[in-house]
């Protein structure tokens, strides 16, 4: 039976048997169970030859597949209207293993120049070591990424929208229109929408991906990522590059994100309605100068947000303060409430400076280009009641 509800989809997504794990205990299990084993054993030996040879479904070795794991990839691949999952060890394995399949030495490839600062480093530093031509350009402006994509050349678009931390917004219909055109594919990096906000195949990408140690968890206890692909054929090639690079989600990580799912909706729908009030309260707050997040109408991406997203915005966001770096630390070293820490999506507010912290590693030039200046602070609004983080925030800008 197919529920279209976001709450009853989260609560029952992936259910029914992993594939070869029919045993009873499995079918009867009211919480699926981990299956904390390396490797299975085979009730003869052509039982073995079959299963390495294919010709029957089931498990032979922790690296390539395991029940718990496959449990997890069949519910984001439901959430997210694909056709295969493939779940990694973090968000930076699905990262490179959503990208390494689709390219060889001497193509070319264009990334978002907003997004997470390891991904910049990725597709500026390491890529390029292998012989992969690489422009890093701003994919919210579309006919930039039109002029960019080089016919037959370009072999992947890879954006992330909202981008980390400025929250820009990419037209995805549109830059998969050019992508296709191009005969390259779009991989979206959803990480701050998650599946609640925005489904990227639905509007023309070819892959999506999550870090779930985000929002799909949101719990802050695992490390984890995802790759979701469209058609078998590339979901295929992401799961062969994962077997032989060995970067599988380990299953307690991905029974603990099963956990997650379930409330993943619910938890959504308060983490996007505390982000537009407090969002709101930073905009009218005078040592402010701006506040980053495509909720606001004051936002030059809020009718694109609109357009792409539903039901809400994202949860987390920027904003700059006037009073240059000086203000931006005092702030995050005052709140009380709030948690000074990376990362983002848990139950609890955290904030950060990306500047000297997650996005360290970006090249001053890019971060000159983007935004990314000293004076801005990126807040990951939490479930709490949105009047305590409102009060926090307050009592802490008193120290700007």
């Amino acid at each position: 039976m197919s529920f279209e509800a976001k709450n009853t989809k989260c609560i029952h997504a992936g259910e029914g048997p992993a594939a070869g794990s029919n045993e009873a205990h499995c079918m009867h299990a009211h919480t699926f169970p981990i299956f904390q084993t390396s490797t299975f054993i085979f009730d003869d030996a052509q039982m073995g030859a079959d299963l390495f040879g294919k010709k029957r479904e089931g498990h032979v070795y922790g690296r390539i597949g395991n029940p718990t794991v496959e449990k997890f990839e069949r519910a984001m691949v439901e959430l997210e209207h694909g056709t295969a999952g493939i779940a990694f060890a973090s968000g930076m394995a699905a990262v490179t293993g959503a990208v390494f399949p689709f390219v060889n030495a001497g193509d070319h490839a264009v990334c978002s120049q907003v997004m997470y600062g390891p991904s910049t480093h990725f597709f500026g530093n390491i890529l390029t070591r292998f012989g992969v031509k690489t422009d890093i350009i701003d994919t919210a402006d579309t006919e930039k990424v039109r002029a960019t994509v080089r016919k037959g050349e370009t072999k992947v678009v890879y954006v992330e929208t909202p981008g980390n931390p400025l929250t820009t917004v990419t037209d995805l219909a549109e830059v998969a229109k050019i992508a296709h055109e191009a005969g390259a594919i779009l991989i979206c990096d959803n990480t701050f929408a998650s599946p609640i906000f925005q489904n990227p195949l639905d509007l023309g990408a070819d892959v999506v991906l999550h870090s779930i140690t985000k929002y799909v968890n949101g719990h802050g206890d695992v490390v984890g990522g995802v790759v979701i692909a469209k058609d078998a054929e590339k979901g295929a090639a992401i799961r062969k590059w994962r077997t032989d690079t060995g970067g599988i989600m380990g299953p307690h990580d991905a029974f603990l994100v099963l956990r997650g799912i379930r409330t993943l909706a619910m938890r959504m729908e308060r983490h996007g309605s505390n982000a537009l009030k407090v969002a709101e309260f930073l905009e009218k707050h005078p040592k402010v100068e701006r506040v980053t997040y495509p909720g606001l109408k004051s936002s030059p991406y809020y009718e694109r947000a609109n357009k792409q997203m539903h039901g809400g915005y994202g949860a987390t966001f920027s904003f700059i303060m006037k009073g240059g770096f000086d203000a931006a630390k005092r702030v995050i070293e005052h709140t009380k409430l709030a948690s000074l820490a990376v990362s983002l999506g848990c139950l609890d507010t955290l904030v950060e400076h990306p500047g000297s912290m997650t996005h360290a590693s970006v090249p001053r030039k890019i971060m000159e280009e983007q935004g990314l200046c000293p004076e801005l602070i990126r807040i990951s609004v939490g479930c709490e009641d949105p009047n305590d983080i409102i009060a926090d925030l307050e009592q802490a800008l008193t120290f700007a």
